[in-house]
């Protein structure tokens, strides 16, 4: 009788456990959108036209980023209002926006910051504005840039803002440096970079980081 009840319920305690990292990842996608919502929902107030918005990104390539970096964040956007609901700008594949909550859920444990030009309230105005979201349009639909060219065929994220932002205002936020003055030592970041390039880096290609759009004086820290 056991032996029957057994095998009348193995089948079940199979799927069951054939289930359940799918309803473990549903169960953390969940909880990510309730706490982004909530985060979203707190930071809203303080929130305007032209913030830049900076978070870990979880997308395969994210470490190597961090270690050659030497910061945690990895992915940055640029925050516009569209019908009463913040959206984030962002070069992904491809170039596309999409509403603050989801990009928030999509990072890192939700973690993210906002920064805004130091001289927001005399430069970034109604004029400026509209030449910032017309700098980015230009983009739009674009193809993500894996191999960090500074050509505007295809763009990455740090790229996108710093160009949006010198186009449209003249402000360069951010040093640029070089493909060789990041620590390219980890193996990590050696394997993405064999994976991209082969055995031909271009190490003096110009390259703009998050970290050095985060970190430029020009920004201050909105949250």
């Amino acid at each position: 009788m056991k032996l029957r009840l057994l095998l009348l319920l193995l089948p079940l305690l199979l799927l069951a456990f054939l289930a359940y990292p799918r309803l473990s990842r549903r169960l953390n996608r969940y909880q990510a959108s309730r706490h982004a919502e909530t985060a979203v929902a707190e930071a809203a107030p303080r929130l305007h036209d032209g913030d830049l918005i900076f978070q870990t990104s979880q997308s395969a390539q994210s470490r190597a980023i961090q270690l050659a970096t030497k910061s945690e964040y990895s992915h940055c956007g640029i925050l516009f209002r569209r019908n009463g609901e913040w959206r984030v700008f962002e070069a992904v594949q491809p170039v596309s926006e999409t509403s603050l909550a989801k990009w928030v859920a999509r990072g890192k444990e939700g973690k993210f910051v906002v920064k805004r030009l130091r001289d927001a309230e005399t430069v970034l105005t109604p004029a400026a504005l509209q030449r910032l979201k017309k700098a980015g349009e230009q983009y739009q639909g674009k193809n993500y840039d894996l191999y960090f060219g500074w050509s505007d065929e295809r763009i990455y994220c740090s790229e996108l803002l710093w160009k949006m932002y010198q186009t449209a205002t003249g402000r360069e936020i951010g040093q640029l440096q070089t493909l060789r003055e990041f620590d390219l030592s980890h193996p990590a970041v050696q394997a993405k970079l064999r994976e991209r390039y082969g055995k031909h880096i271009p190490l003096d290609e110009k390259v703009i980081s998050p970290v050095r759009m985060l970190e430029s004086e020009e920004l201050v820290t909105v949250r």
